[in-house]
């Protein structure tokens, strides 16, 4: 595949390390304004694209690759609350849309914990559930694409809780907290507590890697499909 990178930071880089260990080319990297107005043009030739850039940028990427007629894999969160849309527009132009708020294997796999021990407390309301996430100090996003993922998965799987917050909780609501520290790549944590005991499950990430080798798995899957796809649908979860 040849494959455009849509932010060239961190993790673009680890993107392409991967790509091309994978066998892909890279046709295109993209890491602002001025790069977009110079080099548009070879977006068209990529089978692919790969975002990873800013909340406030990505929307503007998607659009561009729905209009050049080439699936993009989504890497960036912080900009879900124009999801609706961007689905309406990938649905108009019969484009192709690849979204996670994290590509790691290992954190798809633990969402699919997450959400079964979820239902598992259904009729347990002895439990109450509080999570953690964990990061570095340049992440801007709080809480994390992924903190709010697993908040989404237990309050789909349990009706005891409708919201989270991460101020003092309701009592519907699920505590999530948000640490800020030094080059921290990732760990997130689901506590189920009683007054007899705890239950937890938690996920950290060891390396950038991961995310990378999802997002060009992603890739690989998704270049000759059309419509709106997760990691769910690729790791049939």
């Amino acid at each position: 595949m040849i494959i455009a990178l849509l932010g060239y930071g961190k993790m673009g880089h680890e993107v392409e390390k991967i790509a091309l260990e994978s066998g892909h080319t890279i046709g295109l990297t993209i890491d602002n304004e001025n790069e977009w107005l110079e080099k548009a043009g070879l977006l068209s030739s990529c089978d692919v694209a790969i975002e990873f850039s800013l909340p406030v940028i990505a929307v503007g990427n998607i659009k561009r690759c729905f209009k050049a007629g080439i699936p993009i894999v989504v890497g960036t969160t912080g900009w879900y609350d124009q999801f609706q849309l961007i689905c309406d527009e990938c649905s108009n132009v019969n484009g192709t849309l690849f979204h996670a708020s994290n590509y790691s294997i290992g954190v798809n796999i633990f969402f699919e914990l997450n959400s079964r021990l979820a239902s598992a407390l259904r009729d347990y309301p002895m439990y109450l559930p509080a999570m953690t996430e964990t990061h570095h100090t340049l992440k801007l996003d709080s809480p994390s694409g992924t903190a709010i993922s697993l908040a989404k998965d237990i309050i789909s799987a349990n009706p005891r809780f409708t919201n989270y917050t991460q101020a003092e909780p309701g009592p519907n609501e699920i505590p999530v907290q948000s640490v800020r520290e030094g080059t921290v790549t990732g760990i997130h944590s689901v506590t189920w507590s009683s007054e007899t005991d705890l239950i937890t499950i938690t996920h950290e990430a060891r390396s950038r890697r991961g995310f990378a080798v999802g997002a060009v798995m992603a890739a690989s899957w998704v270049h000759k499909r059309k419509g709106v796809f997760t990691m769910k649908d690729m790791l049939n979860l």
